[in-house]
């Protein structure tokens, strides 16, 4: 199995750690990427492989995938044992709506906290304007994080047992954190549920790998981890 992947792409590392949490064997191919050209000059297997030219893709033999929410579905049907969906179709279903509110929802205002930590972008004219943007995207986040406080309630995971859910949903706030978004310290619930994933051996080294990268590629954005998430 090869998983091809980037140094700061929210996607593929959320197929990196179902990999991780699942205990599949594979070899990670690295796309170059920096914050001013992207993911060029294309990886030239990645566009073969996906018509959008994007990580991840995951080649496992003659199958060929790309898309995050396909390449997941498709490991817990490959590799059942570790699962990392609930057992009956209603849970399954309910596991899936939320990593679709993770990638669909919680994407939209998150991309407007992503210039952040370009190089260069705090002194470029368009600061100022993006800045406001981003405030007001900030403000929906804070929504989404209330929204999803009631969707935990008490349970220690979003579907009861650890799942996809948690990987997708915990990857949105994390970046979110990264680039300044606000503090999940208002949802306690939340925070507690934040802070045990991120204690997770997988998702402790994601985090290390990322803040790595971050360090490599990325300008400091003021006000990451305001809240110490």
């Amino acid at each position: 199995m090869k998983l091809f992947s980037g140094p700061l792409s929210l996607f593929a590392k959320k197929v990196e750690l179902a990999l991780a949490e699942k205990g599949v064997a594979h070899e990670r191919v690295l796309v170059p990427f920096t914050q001013t050209a992207g993911y060029a000059p294309k990886n030239p297997q990645v566009m073969a492989l996906n018509p959008k030219g994007q990580v991840p893709v995951l080649v496992d033999g003659r199958t060929e995938l790309y898309d995050s929410t396909v390449i997941l579905e498709y490991l817990e049907d490959a590799y059942p044992s570790l699962p990392l969906y609930p057992a009956s179709p209603q849970d399954r279903a309910r596991c899936r709506l939320f990593d679709l509110y993770a990638d669909e929802i919680m994407l939209v205002p998150l991309q407007a906290l992503m210039y952040r930590n370009e190089p260069g972008a705090t002194e470029r004219a368009s600061w100022p304007a993006q800045e406001a943007r981003a405030r007001d995207a900030e403000a929906v986040m804070a929504n989404q994080y209330a929204h999803l406080e009631g969707a935990l309630g008490d349970r220690p995971y979003f579907c009861d047992a650890f799942s996809v859910a948690d990987i997708s949903l915990f990857m949105s706030a994390f970046y979110a954190q990264r680039l300044g978004g606000p503090a999940l310290k208002h949802t306690p619930r939340l925070a507690a549920w934040y802070k045990r994933v991120k204690a997770r051996p997988a998702f402790a080294r994601m985090i290390e790998e990322t803040l790595a990268a971050d360090r490599e590629l990325s300008a400091p954005v003021a006000g990451a981890f305001k809240g110490g998430d």
